[in-house]
């Protein structure tokens, strides 16, 4: 069962190539995508819910079950067998394995199901990185709490438990003893944002230590081109919420030969050809060593960052890509941009958020709230993405920017009502 919905006023011009958009996102962190991707492809949307505010920025959508392969075939030929189709484009990571099976069967750009598959489990990353000898921290996959501890000893204390096919942080923990390890496994061992299971679904791994970064990239032909590098702010252990990023465009790592050897090594090994990834990789005292590769752009505001901080969009060199085109990604300027995300102290219910606009400083360039009235917030275990909102700076001097975003919560503030757990 499929519903269309059609809008003629995109920024792209009428004779414009047509890319299929596979899911649209969380508005307040995806919207940006589709302002930039619509001035240079007609975008028409593929997606389980009803088109509203993506309308805006597509020629036209489809409602769709995109987890239904047959039916988004369907829905796709439909639209392939009336306008200039070129590419078929995601940035969700629910969806990625779908868009690069309707690519196939399209006949389209793209890079191999099992590359994204590769990618989408995480120990099959491992496997395919150990075999091509790329470093990778010592890993086992487990189905029982008893099958995780005898990892963990032969690993040795502090390890990592996470899920093997995971989003966003969720379910990763730190654990420091057998009985904080029994806690955590029930927490990795769940269902997170409907992505797959597995029979042995839960990772048990080497922590690593020293600062983590994301290289985002695009795959023009098997090259490997990085776009943005971020380094991440992270929450106080034992978990790893994301709280933060910080992009310059000037950053020494995108010279570095051994990461940028060690990125395109990993995507020769899992066979990439056209697309965009995200990859995360702590940088160690041994050197770079991945933590995941994730087979579309990076989330949390990520590419608008390298726009605002580089002045190139990669967002629209991810859709180049689905296209089977190579962007051009020179910088036009080299600034300094950041994030930083507002997440509640406790569970708690938002009374109401206030943009304190006298406090900022020079660089902050503008404020999100993503929590309305009356919306309940949870903390890790409960919740990995609770947010009420984000402030993001922008400027030349670095050392500014970072002091400007130094206590956010001054910038946006919370006044919630504490819930009992």
């Amino acid at each position: 069962m499929t519903e269309q919905a059609v809008h003629s006023s995109g920024a792209a011009a009428q004779d414009a190539p047509v890319l299929l958009l596979v899911g649209s996102g969380y508005r307040p962190y995806r919207e940006y995508i589709l302002a930039a991707v619509s001035k240079h492809y007609r975008l028409w949307l593929l997606d389980s819910a009803e088109a509203s505010w993506q309308l805006a920025y597509c020629a036209g959508a489809t409602r769709v079950d995109t987890r239904d392969p047959e039916a988004m075939l369907a829905a796709a030929r439909v639209v392939v067998d009336s306008l200039p189709v070129v590419g078929a484009f995601t940035y969700d990571e629910s969806q990625v394995l779908f868009c690069a099976r309707l690519a196939e069967d399209l006949g389209l750009p793209g890079s191999p199901p099992d590359t994204i598959v590769a990618c989408r489990d995480k120990a099959a990353t491992r496997s395919v990185l150990t075999a091509a000898g790329v470093p990778q921290p010592a890993s086992h996959t487990v189905s029982t709490v008893a099958e995780a501890l005898a990892a963990a000893d032969r690993i040795g204390y502090p390890v990592i438990i996470k899920p093997r096919s995971m989003a966003g942080s969720c379910g990763v923990m730190r654990v420091d003893d057998p009985q904080q390890l029994t806690e955590a496994f029930a927490g990795a061992d769940g269902d997170f944002l409907g992505l797959p299971r597995h029979e042995r679904n839960v990772l048990v791994e080497e922590f690593l230590t020293g600062p983590e970064i994301s290289v985002d990239a695009v795959i023009h032909d098997g090259e490997v081109t990085p776009t943005v590098l971020a380094r991440k702010r992270l929450g106080p252990e034992p978990y790893f919420v994301e709280t933060g990023h910080d992009v310059d465009a000037g950053d020494p790592l995108l010279e570095d030969t051994e990461l940028i050897g060690q990125l395109r090594d990993i995507h020769r090994a899992l066979g990439f050809v056209h697309g965009a990834t995200h990859s995360e990789f702590k940088l160690t005292p041994k050197g770079p060593r991945l933590v995941e590769v994730n087979a579309r752009l990076g989330g949390e505001l990520i590419p608008y960052l390298g726009r605002l901080a580089s002045g190139a969009d990669a967002a629209v060199a991810a859709a180049h890509a689905a296209a089977g085109r190579k962007a051009d990604f020179t910088p036009s300027f080299r600034r300094t941009a950041a994030v930083r995300f507002l997440a509640p102290e406790q569970l708690c219910e938002a009374i109401e958020v206030i943009v304190h606009e006298d406090r900022f400083g020079p660089t902050v360039r503008e404020t999100g709230v993503t929590v309305a009235p009356g919306g309940r917030l949870a903390v890790p275990p409960v919740a990995f993405l609770a947010r009420y909102g984000h402030v993001i700076a922008v400027g030349d001097d670095r050392e500014q920017v970072l002091a400007d975003l130094e206590e956010p919560e001054r910038l946006v503030e919370l006044r919630a009502r504490g819930l009992a757990d």
